[in-house]
Parts: C-alpha cells; sequence; structure tokens
C-alpha cells in the first residue's frame, strides 16, 4: 500500500508536553498544523509517563507561560466540576488534589489529559489542527540542510504518511529526527575539555545518560492483590548499586541532595491533612515519606467515602534503570532495555507486597494494587517510558552548568541572554546513570531560555521542541521539567509561525536585533515571561 501524504504549514512530532504546546502557539497565530505521537495519549510526562508536575516555588505567582497557568488552573477547575469535593478542598484556592509533596498540582493523569484535549480542541473543530496517533517517525526526506518531509509509521497497522511541511519542529522524547534528518547532536556525558563545567568528567561519556524510569499508580485496599512474582525478581532482589547503601529494593538509598544515605518511610493511607501539604521544593524534595511523595488523589480531598484509598505514583529511586541506554541502539536492544526496566517496576512493586518493611514489624502490604485504570493500561504500568534525557541539538547556544550554578554565579543569577524566549527554575537533578554515576543535584539559580538554545548550528527548518535543546547532560537537568518543555515547545511553535508570516528563517531572528525584538513583543503578548521579575520599589 502506498504512503499517504498530507502537508501543513508547521509539523510538531511528538505530543507530549513541547509537542502540545507547539501545537497551541502555532495554531493561535493561524497556520496549519499536524501532530504526531506514538502513545495513545498527549502529554508525554505529565500523562502517558506517569509524572505529576515538577515545578518551582513560585508557580502560583509567576514563572510560567499563561498558557500553562491555564493548563494548571483547566486541572483545578475540573476537579470543582466534576469531583466531590470537601467543602475545605473546593475552598482552597491552590487546590491540590492529591496533596502530594512533589508538586502544588499532584492529580490524575486522565485529568490533565481531557484538559490539554479541551485546549486543543477548538483548533480540531476548525480543521487548523491534524492529530495522528499512534504514529511514530521512521524517515525523513533532506535536501541539504532542509528537512523536506517526515515519514510517520502507525503503530498497530504499520501504514506510513509521508507529511512535508515549512517548518518541522522535534518535539520527541528522544529527539528522534536528530539522526534521521542527519541534524549535528550530542548524547550522553560532555567531557570537562569542552564544556568547563565544574560537574562534569574529564572524558566524554555518550552512552552515560540519566536512568528511565517506568511508573505505576497504586492504592491499598482490603485483600490479597499479590501479583504472580516477577520473572527476574531474583536478579533486582540482589541487585546494588555501589553507591547506593544498600540494595536497590529498599527504602535506603542516597540523599539526591546530600549523597548521605537516607532511609525513607511508606505506609499507605497515612491519616494526614492534605490541605496542610506544603509542597516547596526549597524545603526538600519531599520524598521522606514514599507513600505522600507523588500521591495524586488523596482521600481527605473528597466526600468520606468517595475513594477506596490514596491514590500514589511510584517515581521513586529504586525504579530507576540503569542497566543501559536506549538511545542510539538497535530496536532489539532497545526494547530488551524497556522491557527490563518493566521487570524491575514490576519487581518493586512485588517487594512492597510482600518484602517491604512495616513500621509494624510485619512485611509486604498484601493490600497494594496496581492501577492501570489510572495509567490507561491493562498491564499495569504506565503508558510509556519516562525520558529524563533525550539526544540534543548542537546548537547556535549552548547552555552549560556554569551559565545558572548558584555555586558559580552566586549573587549575580544565572546568564541572562539576549535572545531570552521564556524562562524556568529547578535544581540541577541528575538522577544516577547508565555509566554507574550517583546523583549530580546542583543549586541552580532562575533562568532564561536562549533562542539560539532550540536552533541546530545547520539546519534552516528544524526547530528543537522539548528536551532535545542544546543543554548539556548537566543542564538538563533543570531544562527537562514540566512547565520548561512547554515554554520551549510553545516558543517554537510560535517562532516557526512568525518566520512564515514574516517571510523569515529562525537563525535572522535569532541574529537580528530588530526581528528578534519584534518576536520577543509577539511571546510578551502570548503571555511568555521572558525575564524573570526584579521587586523593587517604583
Amino acid at each position: 500500500m502506498a504512503a499517504k501524504e498530507m502537508r501543513a504549514d508547521i509539523l510538531v512530532v511528538g505530543g507530549g508536553l513541547g509537542g502540545v504546546a507547539a501545537a497551541l502557539g502555532a495554531c493561535r497565530a493561524g497556520k496549519s498544523v499536524i501532530m504526531t505521537e506514538e502513545f495513545d495519549w498527549i502529554g508525554g510526562q505529565l500523562t502517558s509517563q506517569g509524572v505529576p508536575s515538577d515545578e518551582h516555588t513560585w508557580v502560583e505567582q509567576f514563572g510560567i507561560t499563561r498558557s500553562y497557568r491555564k493548563l494548571r488552573n483547566g486541572v483545578r477547575q475540573y476537579y470543582r466540576d466534576n469531583y466531590p469535593l470537601t467543602e475545605g478542598a473546593r475552598a482552597w484556592g491552590d487546590l491540590n488534589p492529591g496533596g502530594g509533596w512533589v508538586s502544588r498540582i499532584c492529580a490524575e493523569p486522565r485529568v490533565s489529559l481531557a484538559v490539554m484535549e479541551a485546549m486543543l480542541m477548538p483548533y480540531r473543530g476548525a480543521g487548523r489542527l491534524r492529530v495522528l496517533q499512534p504514529y511514530r517517525p521512521v524517515a525523513a526526506d533532506v535536501d541539504g540542510d532542509t528537512v523536506r518531509s517526515v515519514t510517520v509509521r502507525h503503530r498497530d497497522t504499520n501504514r506510513e504518511v509521508v507529511i512535508t511541511a515549512d517548518y518541522i519542529l522535534d518535539a520527541t522524547e528522544l529527539g528522534d529526527l536528530l539522526p534521521m534528518t542527519r541534524t549535528d547532536y550530542a548524547k550522553g556525558f560532555e567531557a570537562q575539555s569542552d564544556t568547563g563545567e565544574p560537574s562534569a568528567p574529564s572524558e566524554a561519556q555518550p552512552d552515560n545518560v540519566q536512568a528511565v524510569s517506568i511508573c505505576f499508580a497504586v492504592d491499598c485496599v482490603d485483600g490479597d492483590q499479590t501479583i504472580d512474582k516477577p520473572e527476574n525478581y531474583d536478579y533486582w532482589r540482589k541487585y546494588q548499586p555501589h553507591f547506593w547503601g544498600g540494595p536497590l529494593l529498599g527504602f535506603t538509598a542516597p540523599h539526591p541532595r546530600t549523597l548521605e544515605f537516607t532511609t525513607r518511610s511508606f505506609t499507605p493511607n497515612v491519616d494526614d491533612d492534605p490541605l496542610l501539604v506544603d509542597a516547596d521544593q526549597r524545603k526538600g524534595g519531599g520524598d521522606e515519606n514514599l507513600w505522600l511523595f507523588r500521591r495524586i488523589a488523596a482521600r481527605g480531598n473528597f466526600q468520606p467515602g468517595f475513594y477506596q484509598s490514596d491514590i500514589c505514583f511510584v517515581n521513586w529511586p529504586m525504579i530507576d534503570y540503569m542497566d543501559g541506554t536506549i538511545i542510539d541502539v538497535s530496536e532489539d536492544d532497545k526494547a530488551l532495555h524497556l522491557r527490563a526496566a518493566a521487570d524491575l517496576s514490576y519487581s518493586v512493586f512485588y517487594w512492597l507486597q510482600t518484602e517491604a518493611p512495616r513500621i509494624d514489624g510485619g512485611q509486604g502490604y498484601r493490600g497494594l494494587r496496581l492501577r492501570g485504570d489510572i495509567t490507561g493500561t491493562e498491564h499495569g504500568l504506565a503508558m510509556a517510558p519516562y525520558i529524563r534525557e533525550s539526544r540534543r541539538i548542537k546548537p547556535v547556544t549552548r547552555i552549560t552548568e556554569q551559565d545558572l550554578s548558584y555555586e558559580v554565579r552566586g549573587g549575580k543569577g544565572a546568564v541572562s541572554y539576549r535572545d531570552s524566549i521564556g524562562i524556568g527554575m529547578y535544581r540541577i537533578d541528575l538522577h544516577p546513570s547508565t555509566g554507574g554515576d550517583n546523583y549530580i543535584d546542583v543549586p541552580s539559580c532562575p533562568f532564561e531560555i536562549p533562542l539560539g538554545a532550540l536552533l541546530p548550528q545547520r539546519m534552516t527548518n528544524l526547530i528543537a521542541a522539548g528536551k532535545n535543546i542544546g543543554t548539556t547532560h548537566i543542564t538538563n537537568g533543570c531544562y527537562r521539567l514540566h512547565p520548561v518543555e512547554w515554554n520551549i515547545g510553545e516558543a517554537a511553535g510560535m517562532l516557526a509561525a512568525h518566520c512564515l508570516d514574516k517571510g523569515l528563517k529562525p537563525h535572522q531572528v535569532q541574529e537580528n536585533d530588530t526581528h528578534l525584538h519584534d518576536f520577543q513583543k509577539d511571546l510578551v503578548r502570548e503571555g511568555i515571561e521572558i525575564r524573570w521579575p526584579v521587586i523593587a520599589a517604583y
């Protein structure tokens, strides 16, 4: 069967947070957009990957784009409109449905999905946006420094579609288009001699990337819910990284910020008041109590009896898969590593059910139940692996550790870029890696997103729109979080539209002050903050 052909002004490959925001930005500007996504849900790390939003301390006041705030407000309103909240929860302006400690909004992924679908719906109805699911990219047609088309293939039927567009935005989780389009890119850990970063190794380690994790949701109910013993449980039960302080399947692990061995607690359905949760990342990671850490449904926020149990997401140190990279390996090796990561997650769950030490002296919580209905899967785990680190373009502007590290910059704050197209904030948070490295967790200053980091040095119509921008292995650790990925994607979509309207190329916008200022005005008008506020007398 011949491949179907489609065309749009702008093609967004990847429907994660960056892709959704890119499609919104381009559609608002009146352009026709095709967005592809390889999983059944759009939203990436917030939905299919099962990761409640990681955000900075001031997120309720400033430091995110207007459309990302609309997403957050929409999640809260969805609960108020559809869920039987208690009077206290309903009156809580900054409602945190799960009462989780990792974020000020911990919510069920289907709610975030519903809100994002609603945000896209007007453009789909108008015929301005077409979404192809579940499709993944398999090939690209490149003419010199220009991408002419991308071929995507249906996950289940193998049907192919060739999509041509004036601009191609790579919003995939792993930067899939970069090798297909022969775009120059980096991967893994750069050498200190290359980047000058204090935390970098002496030699480059291209296959040393952050662990992937396959998350899952659990609750705890009456009865024995124990699953069959996973095939490789004994392997994972004995697995102990040299820097861990105990077996991987255990509550003792390094503290990310101090690397001291810390024993976390885990008690299902603790009788807490979710209205008192203070999800402030300045006060620590919030993971001392693992049940509360990424809880997405707190019974105390809802009418008595509505939820049998709290529901929490397991995205904990013990599910980080360190046995190999899934970047630039064969499809068979990639599948092998993802199966092993899933086996690790099942093994962690089985250990929690059967061997985890209890505060009453017992072992295991046999009432723990996998909630595949929450993650949209029959196998019980998240729909997609949680990808922390992507291939990264070799950009016009590379962001390095010394640009934003508090230890380097101090009171000067992060570097201010003339071509800022957004802002973000998070600690440089690197999980253990396939190279056997412990956590790297470095304080950072509130930072800006330079336009040059979205632009490959050579390609003229390919724009990075997610975790594949020009960071390093180290600075990816703070530019990969939910609101930053959204900001990157939204600016990328608006940039493509702006270039079509003005007859310019992205590099011309970045290089010329007049063109740049015109584009930055567009961003600000659409509610994208490009500088952190300075609070002073006036």
